[in-house]
């Protein structure tokens, strides 16, 4: 627990503030780290004795002589979890040390401990990351999973959802939004974490789709407190873990098709959507050639904006800042050269799978 990268740690920081040597040695008496670099790697015989009878050892001109290289000052025990695990010293006169030598002991011992601390969170959140990786994986593990899953106290039962945020930018510490994540789902058992620099999975557990979605979109006003661009896709939820691939790719499809503007979208928003998107790429393509064949960008705008409202003819106009009279010319004009009706049921279907594949052929998602 005290590697040479605290230990050297530790000497800057004390040392910053007490302008005085000090020097750190690991359970042999070794000296690991020190404010005088040709110490590194001596044996501190004052420190040995501190370890084998863990009491503070004060050096002075009177007892120097009984330990080689030793220097006048303080050694202490450092102490983790009941085990003395090293010893610091403070050079300088012992009388004027020995007023802030304890604080120095647990300054150290609390730099150790948070260390320590943030190791265990570390090394918990890549678990949690293997976990889900071997989930979603065509051929599981699931043996592995079950014992890393017990390491972490994490029991995963049914319905099981998995959910992707896709982030613009993310400007906080990875952990910290993954603490607030948990905080804000409050769901016992689940798995979140990072698949890619702005990517977070989120695997829940024994929790309904309607709760999920109400704090997903609770994270959504989070992230957009503290200033977040992110679009969230839900997978639909699933009885098996041989199916979480499953529940993960319908996220993805729902990131890929889903309004952004919305901020969460659900796969069931988007189903007939991913109907389309599974067709044939070359029949597809050939579709929208056919029925934009003679439209241009201003006529597939409108067709969008359109559908996108619900075939309102007075929303529409609104959302694309034209009077009502022109949104009807349009109209008209695109039943003329496609030969659809926008505003005929069977004509409009039509229409909106072209825009759909039109749409989708912009958009690509990993």
């Amino acid at each position: 627990m005290l590697t040479e990268k605290i230990a050297q740690d530790i000497v800057r920081e004390t040392m910053n503030r007490l302008n005085r040597n000090i020097n750190i040695m690991d359970d042999t008496g070794t000296i690991i780290a020190s404010g005088d670099p040709a110490r590194v790697n001596q044996i501190h015989e004052g420190a040995s004795d501190v370890i084998r009878t863990k009491a503070p050892l004060l050096i002075t001109k009177d007892n120097q002589e009984q330990y080689k290289g030793a220097r006048p000052g303080i050694n202490l025990p450092i102490e983790f979890q009941d085990q003395i695990i090293g010893a610091i010293g403070i050079t300088g006169h012992p009388e004027e040390i020995l007023e802030f030598g304890e604080l120095v002991k647990m300054i150290t011992e609390m730099m150790i401990n948070q260390s320590f601390l943030a190791s265990q969170i570390e090394w918990k959140q890549r678990m949690k990351e293997m976990i889900f990786e071997e989930l979603v994986k065509s051929d599981p593990n699931y043996d592995a999973v079950e014992q890393r899953l017990n390491l972490l106290n994490v029991k995963l039962k049914p319905p099981l959802q998995v959910s992707l945020i896709q982030l613009r930018e993310n400007p906080l510490p990875n952990q910290e939004l993954i603490q607030k994540m948990e905080e804000l789902l409050d769901v016992q058992h689940l798995l979140v974490g990072f698949l890619k620099v702005n990517r977070l999975f989120i695997l829940t557990s024994a929790t309904p789709e309607q709760v999920i979605k109400r704090r997903l979109e609770a994270v959504g006003a989070y992230l957009q407190h503290v200033g977040i661009h992110y679009h969230i896709g839900m997978g639909a939820p699933i009885a098996e873990q041989t199916n979480i691939w499953r529940s993960r790719d319908e996220a993805k499809l729902a990131l890929l098709l889903g309004n952004r503007s919305k901020g969460v979208t659900a796969y069931a928003d988007i189903e007939t959507i991913a109907l389309v998107d599974r067709m044939d790429p070359e029949v597809k393509k050939k579709y929208v050639e056919r029925v934009f064949a003679h439209l241009t960008p201003k006529y597939v705008e409108t067709a969008e904006a359109f559908f996108a409202n619900n075939l309102s003819i007075t929303e529409t106009a609104k959302a694309l800042f034209i009077h009502r009279n022109t949104l009807l010319y349009r109209l008209a004009k695109i039943k003329e050269l496609t030969g659809y009706d926008p505003q005929q049921f069977k004509d409009a279907v039509s229409l909106q799978l072209a825009v759909w594949i039109h749409q989708n052929r912009t958009n690509t998602i990993e």
